[in-house]
């Protein structure tokens, strides 16, 4: 079992293998889109998330949740989950936590308005 799912419930899924595996039903951005994000926008991401009852596996499956682009780092993107991805007593996401993720990560790409960024987060999600 991957030591992120045994800790936190769940871990990202590279949306660029799942392509290469399944080309003419999974489209992803061109390389450079995905390279290319800006504080602000929107990439969904592929989360693979287990939940569990009273200690027993009882679901696995994969989530495509948003997240808004907070800052450039090196090799990717640091952002924001802007998406709920529900409650389980392993899962440890909640909707505006911190994740980091790559290029190889993003499955789709939208630029949700500025007004709702900074209702959502506040005025300081675009400082550096």
């Amino acid at each position: 079992m991957d030591s992120k799912i045994a800790t936190d419930g769940w871990q990202l899924i590279s949306a660029e293998e799942r392509n290469a595996a399944h080309t003419s039903t999974f489209q992803i951005p061109d390389r450079e889109k995905r390279e290319s994000l800006v504080p602000g926008e929107a990439a969904k991401l592929l989360f693979d998330i287990e939940t569990r009852e009273n200690g027993q596996v009882v679901d696995r499956g994969v989530d495509r949740m948003w997240v808004i682009v907070k800052a450039r780092i090196k090799g990717g993107y640091v952002g924001v989950l802007d998406s709920d991805p529900g409650i389980a007593e392993n899962l440890r996401l909640c909707e505006g936590d911190v994740i980091t993720f790559g290029p190889e990560h993003v499955c789709e790409i939208a630029t949700p308005p500025r007004k709702y960024v900074l209702q959502q987060y506040g005025s300081s999600f675009f400082d550096e």
